[in-house]
């Protein structure tokens, strides 16, 4: 995508999607992050035969096979998909305080009870697991 096509997706995303202006910042700040760090090859990448420069596009389904791989490489037993992240960021969220009616608008959750399934991490009292990660 060139800077017109994502112009028009979060004007889409705006307009017709009428989404809150920090749900449109996620969605900027999750395709910076995709062309930075995750592909940065494919948002051009020279074709070395001719030397052509071509856009590539990445297809969902190719992220979600590298992600099984690397699931399975990292030897995780559970179902991990892509949205795995997406529940895992929330969790996060509110396990680190942040305020519950702020977590599903960055989330595009139009009702909050939608986010409240979250919460169930918060109710494991004084000895809940901790991540790793976080240690």
């Amino acid at each position: 995508m060139g800077a017109a096509d994502i112009e028009r997706f979060l004007t889409h995303l705006a307009v017709d999607g009428q989404v809150s202006a920090s749900t449109q910042n996620q969605a900027l700040s999750a395709l910076l992050f995709l062309y930075r760090f995750v592909c940065p090859s494919l948002s051009r990448s020279q074709d070395p035969r001719s030397g052509i420069i071509r856009r590539h596009h990445l297809h969902e389904s190719n992220v979600q096979c590298s992600l099984k791989q690397a699931v399975g490489q990292a030897g995780i037993q559970k179902r991990v998909s892509c949205h795995t992240f997406r529940h895992s960021f929330a969790t996060h969220l509110l396990e680190d305080g942040y305020d519950s009616r702020i977590v599903p608008e960055l989330l595009g959750h139009k009702d909050v009870k939608t986010t409240m399934i979250y919460t169930h991490v918060l109710n494991r009292g004084g000895c809940g697991v901790r991540s790793p990660l976080d240690a």
